[in-house]
């Protein structure tokens, strides 16, 4: 998996593609997909025995737990017509896709609602090092509709999300289309689909694991199991700025 973050030029993310995530953190919802980066740097690959989730000084760090697409090909002005049936829709957006993984978006909560307050980009809440864990890859086959899978989090054996990829507002081919007509995706690209309600934060000494299932059987390539520590002295300090 140290390949992904190798060979990954962007990350994008679709925010607010589940509508209790949107009303627990008090957003509006969507009109067309909203999508923001976070830089590879920010990938945290397997194996997690050694490499912890690094929480900045005076962050508040809050996880969300994502179903990921890498993509396989370049995709560009994609057209993929709206009369399409689903299924017919999802075919033709993943020969896109290569693979899928699962991934933690971590998001620097206080940093972020600062920025909102002061109109200015909130790059910096979600691009620290270490705020993107991801699982191994999980081939194609194994997750045969990727709008019916389950996905779940957990902090300390505590299960805080636990819902169904069907909950998705936009889709996987409305967010390939759309992301492609303003950035191509390239190969090696990562794509975070969304995160479902349950969100919350997470301090030094949590050990936080992942998962999906499909068919109600686990995914063995999706599991996340991440230890959680504070960053090195030096570093960013929000009380600081």
């Amino acid at each position: 998996m140290a390949a992904l973050k190798a060979n990954c030029r962007k990350v994008m993310c679709i925010g607010r593609n589940y509508a209790d995530h949107i009303t627990e953190l008090n957003n509006t919802r969507p009109k067309n997909p909203f999508f923001f980066l976070k830089p590879p740097s920010s990938i945290l690959p397997p194996p997690h025995t050694n490499t912890p989730i690094h929480i900045p000084h005076n962050v508040t760090v809050h996880f969300e737990i994502e179903l990921g697409l890498v993509i396989g090909k370049p995709a560009k002005h994609l057209r993929i017509p709206s009369s399409l049936q689903d299924d017919d829709a999802t075919a033709q957006a993943l020969q896109y896709v290569k693979s899928y993984f699962l991934g933690i978006d971590l998001t620097g909560r206080n940093v972020q609602e600062a920025a909102k307050q002061a109109r200015l980009p909130w790059t910096i809440a979600k691009g620290f090092d270490t705020f993107l864990p991801i699982s191994d890859e999980i081939p194609m086959e194994k997750i045969p509709d990727p709008h019916d899978a389950r996905i779940w989090l957990e902090v300390n054996g505590v299960r805080k999300q636990d819902d169904n990829t069907n909950l998705m507002l936009f889709r996987i081919p409305r967010i390939l289309k759309d992301i492609s007509r303003v950035m191509t995706l390239e190969e090696g690209d990562l794509v975070l689909t969304g995160t479902p309600k349950g969100v919350g934060p997470i301090v030094a000494g949590d050990r936080v694991t992942a998962g999906i299932e499909v068919g109600g059987k686990e995914i063995e390539e999706g599991r996340i199991e991440i230890g959680v520590e504070d960053a090195p002295e030096g570093g960013y300090d929000f009380a600081k700025l």
